[in-house]
């Protein structure tokens, strides 16, 4: 069976470095200034052998009054009623202060075994805040440092020592899956609120401050039998007006939020709904894939309620036709007004989101789709779909295979989206359709069917005419490729008797010799 582990110590003297440590995860957001950390947050984690339930909580304040830090400290007491050992830590280098020293008295006074861990012990100027914690009367400290994971082993024995027996029989049933919803919207919407009035108890801080909560808090409970795992997130605020590095933390642990959700419920103030934010983290669920749910918050301060509502499905379905179709529920976490069609809502749309259909029946839809309204022709050539299946769920993803898929219209594959939606009965759900040509063997020759078989040179053992009129042509050939110089032909001899040349031309009648050839009358004159 688990240890439930409460970490708990005043700000800023690193439970959330420590609770990541444990976790093997960095779940907590962690950061230099103090007070980071306000909501309970639960996450397993392992420490040697030991199988450990955590708990983060807040940094205790020594306050009792009705601000933030008050309701603070309420949910630190809180974690240590119900954790079966409470690790307290201490910063060893700023030594033992008088809020530690109020904080020991109090959990002397819950009677819950405590381990007191000093943190930050990792150089020779903490030794002073070690000897200090001895100071606090809850035993003897153990030096860590969860940045660096030094001290781990020491800390394994002192845990190890108030361990339950490992003998004793685990009562958890592995039961089903639960879903996991994620709970989103601008920041003081009312989503804490939400969360609190769906398991009835106080579990998240809230307040008229906008911002209370920083980390995504997940929040196991059950309904009607079925396990579900709420997860409560920062407020999300447009990009530009993000400047603080602890908000950009907050914003990145909201949109992981999303990610691993499969239900988003979007919560919107009633009074300024689907404003430009509320627009983009609509779009934001509906590119990861998951199914939406508009939960309209402060209901109660609506007047003329119903006449409001469709006005603003109407204006979904306008803004918003990538998710037509999604369920809003329109309530109010103050009076509970509208509370009990949440879920039933959420679970529709998780089982929508998880549907399969069968290919014989995608197959007759496509039919009937084409023949109400044939795909348009591209360059005087008409793309015929040919079949269509689904690959798989979470969300629907089909694969439509069609001669010159890369030409198909973009609004041609919106109407078979819309088409599926409307015949398979899936409002509201993100469905992936991707379109593919079918490969022909014959498109690119020989690159396709590949090379074909290899000629051999013909047997030398044939004999024949056949044969030899083959080897001759062969080496013809081969000769004339290689560039074989010709044979220099012989010169035929003239024959006997017969003048040839410039004794030819002289022996004619009437052909008068050149002056070089006769000989000269006169001296040739000097010049």
């Amino acid at each position: 069976m688990a240890l439930k582990l409460a970490i708990v110590g005043r700000p800023n003297v690193g439970k959330s470095t420590l609770f990541n440590r444990l976790a093997g995860k960095k779940l907590a957001i962690v950061d230099d200034q103090p007070g980071v950390t306000r909501d309970r947050r639960f996450a397993t984690g392992r420490l040697g052998d030991l199988d450990l339930q955590l708990i983060d909580t807040a940094g205790f304040e020594d306050v009792t009054d009705e601000s933030l830090e008050a309701r603070m400290r309420t949910q630190t007491e809180l974690a240590v009623d119900e954790a079966d050992v409470a690790l307290f830590v201490v910063d060893a280098r700023e030594g033992v202060t008088p809020a530690d020293e109020i904080f020991a008295e109090l959990l002397r006074r819950k009677g819950k075994p405590v381990v007191l861990a000093a943190n930050k012990s990792e150089s020779k100027a903490s030794e002073a805040g070690v000897l200090e914690a001895f100071g606090l009367g809850l035993g003897e400290p153990v030096p860590i440092s969860a940045e660096h994971g030094e001290g781990m082993a020491d800390l394994y024995a002192a845990v190890a020592a108030l361990a339950p027996d490992p003998d004793a029989e685990d009562d958890e049933e592995a039961g089903v899956k639960p879903i996991n919803i994620a709970i989103v919207g601008r920041p003081n919407a009312g989503k804490s609120t939400l969360v609190n009035a769906l398991i009835g108890e106080d579990r998240l801080l809230t307040g008229p401050e906008a911002g209370i909560t920083r980390d995504a808090i997940p929040v196991d409970w059950e309904w009607d039998g079925r396990p579900i795992r709420l997860v409560d997130t920062a407020g999300l605020r447009r990009k530009a007006k993000v400047q603080e590095k602890l908000e950009k933390l907050s914003t990145g642990d909201s949109i992981r939020a999303i990610t691993f959700a499969e239900v988003v419920l979007l919560v919107m103030d009633a009074t300024h709904p689907l404003e430009i934010q509320d627009l983009q983290i609509a779009d934001l669920v509906e590119r990861e894939g998951r199914a939406l749910v508009f939960v309209l918050a402060k209901w109660d301060l609506i007047p003329d309620a119903a006449a409001r509502l469709a006005e603003l499905q109407e204006e979904v379905t306008r803004l918003l036709p990538q998710v037509r179709g999604s369920p809003m529920v329109a309530l109010s976490a103050e009076t509970g007004r509208g509370l009990d069609r949440l879920l039933p809502a959420v679970l529709k749309a998780h089982g929508d989101w998880t549907t399969k259909v069968k290919t014989r029946d995608l197959n007759d839809w496509l039919r009937m789709a084409v023949e109400r309204h044939p795909p348009p022709a591209v360059n005087g050539r008409r793309v015929k779909p040919k079949y269509v299946a689904q690959t798989k769920a979470r969300p629907p993803t089909f694969v439509l295979f069609a001669s010159r898929a890369d030409q198909l219209p973009d609004h041609y594959r919106r109407y078979l989206i819309n088409s599926i939606r409307e015949s398979f009965d899936l409002p509201g759900v993100p469905i992936r359709l991707s379109v593919r040509s079918n490969k022909n063997p014959y498109a690119e020759g020989e690159e396709k069917s590949g090379p074909g078989p290899a000629r051999t040179a013909p047997s030398s053992a044939r004999t024949g005419l056949a044969a030899k009129a083959r080897k001759a042509a062969a080496e013809k050939a081969r000769e004339g490729a290689e560039g074989r110089p010709k044979a220099p032909q012989k010169a035929k001899k003239p024959k006997a008797g017969t003048p040839r040349g410039r004794a030819a031309k002289l022996a004619r009648p009437g052909v008068k010799p050149k002056r070089a050839s006769r000989p000269s009358s006169s001296p040739r004159k000097p010049r």
